[in-house]
């Protein structure tokens, strides 16, 4: 019998360093040509399209699959 395989955490996203946070927004600006009211319709956009598709999860999901997981709508204060 073999052993499991496990993951492991990707080097590149675990350093401290990734994702920068200053690039992302820059990024994230350049995406919408500096238009700030646009970029933040387009993240909250992404925000509902994603706790749609959790909640969609959620439903179709046992809870033996998840081993008693359930997904949290809101995130933890950073």
């Amino acid at each position: 019998m073999q052993p499991a395989k496990t993951f492991r955490s990707d080097p590149v996203c675990s350093t401290p360093a990734w994702p920068d946070r200053a690039w992302e927004v820059e990024a994230v600006l350049a995406w919408h040509d500096d238009d700030a009211k646009a970029a933040i319709r387009t993240l909250l956009d992404d925000c509902r399209h994603l706790r749609r598709q959790l909640a969609l999860a959620e439903s179709v999901m046992s809870r033996g699959m998840a081993r008693g997981w359930t997904p949290r709508y809101e995130r933890d204060a950073l």
